[in-house]
């Protein structure tokens, strides 16, 4: 469905020479595929690039090198009059809405569908009025939006807002959406009801979903493949699962790590908490498992077979494309070689385990 081939996007500094020892290289050498259907995250930091990115899809930013192939078909290519054929299948949502503050709610999303643009700019055929509230009657109930039909911007909140904004990219029936940072103005709750719209969209439509975000969050809610960015540059990218549970990356580890509650394990330690002051024979510990092991009762086998006790301080479970993923915090107490082949054991059985303290 979509392609990027070695795209490279480099913002210049303009004049003179010491402005050029300013160019902005915004995206390096950057490749990745994403399946018909699929709903695929990029992930970064601000100023990762991650936007650039997919502004390079739809040619908005066009890349200095590289390939950007939508169903084997190669836009660098392409005359203005077919990159436009080929936008009007290639819906967008933005962060902050973009809304026409003087139209109301079915003249915004009427608006992209009302004439048939050319490549010049002027309007060509004008589609007919029926046809029109017809479509933005269709794409209204799509979004649960029908009551604010003739409601402005400004009577909206942001969540009625960006269902208007994915309303309004769905007009022209596209078969690719992409979405830029289109929860991260929302507050939590409505954040994540944009995101239960988009799944369902994608269930319904079958239509290809691309989300730019920061937030890890986002991606383990909706998103089927992802990719982190960071610099520019692709350092990781696979399914959601393995990235979640086998992350490569430090900069993949921080971001997983912003979804989990294990990591306050963390503070305690800092703060050096009497939870985590230990005696003589004990170890705290973490301890990462995935898949099948998750319901496997691994804590009282082991604590019968090797004579240690296990006190679970707390733990996180968590259920990402239908397989469960988590971990626990935990004390271990025992003689010295109890605790080494517990540990050992626990390994041989999947679980990733890492020694936080020796008492």
């Amino acid at each position: 469905m979509i392609e990027l081939k070695n795209i490279t996007k480099t913002f210049r500094g303009k004049g003179s020479f010491e402005n050029r020892l300013h160019d902005i290289h915004a995206v390096r050498n950057v490749s990745l595929s994403v399946g018909e259907g699929d709903i695929f995250g990029v992930i970064g930091f601000s100023g990762a690039g991650k936007s650039t990115l997919v502004r390079c899809i739809n040619l908005l930013e066009r890349p200095d090198e590289g390939e950007v192939i939508i169903n084997g078909e190669d836009l660098m290519k392409l005359s203005r009059n077919d990159l436009r054929l080929t936008r009007k299948k290639i819906g967008m949502v933005f962060q902050h809405f973009n809304l026409f503050r003087s139209r109301t709610v079915a003249g915004n999303i009427a608006f992209p569908i009302k004439y048939d643009w050319q490549p010049d700019g002027t309007a060509g055929r004008r589609a007919s009025r029926p046809a029109v509230e017809k479509r933005v009657t269709e794409l209204l109930d799509m979004v649960g939006l029908v009551e604010k039909t003739n409601a402005y911007p400004s009577q909206l909140s942001g969540g009625q807002k960006q269902r208007v904004g994915i309303a309004r990219a769905l007009a022209s029936n596209p078969s690719i959406l992409l979405c830029d940072e289109a929860t991260s103005a929302l507050d939590p709750q409505t954040a994540q009801s944009i995101l239960a719209l988009l799944k369902e969209l994608n269930r319904k439509l079958g239509i290809t979903i691309v989300i730019i975000t920061h937030e890890m969050q986002v991606i383990k809610s909706i998103c089927g493949h992802a990719a982190v960015m960071d610099s520019g540059e692709i350092v990781e990218q696979g399914s959601v699962f393995d990235i979640f549970s086998n992350p490569q990356k430090q900069i993949t580890r921080d971001f997983t790590a912003t979804t989990s509650h294990l990591n306050k394990i963390n503070d305690l330690l800092a703060e050096d908490t009497p939870l985590t002051r230990l005696r003589s024979n004990q170890i705290l510990a973490r301890f990462s498992y995935s898949g099948p092991n998750t319901v496997d009762a691994l804590i009282s086998t082991a604590s019968l077979r090797f004579n240690v006790k296990l006190n679970i301080i707390f733990g996180d479970l968590d259920i990402i494309q239908e397989k469960p993923i988590g971990g626990l915090i935990v004390i271990l107490e025992g003689e010295k070689d109890a605790l080494e082949k517990t540990m050992e054991w626990f390994r041989g059985k999947g679980v990733l385990v890492e020694v936080l303290k020796h008492g």
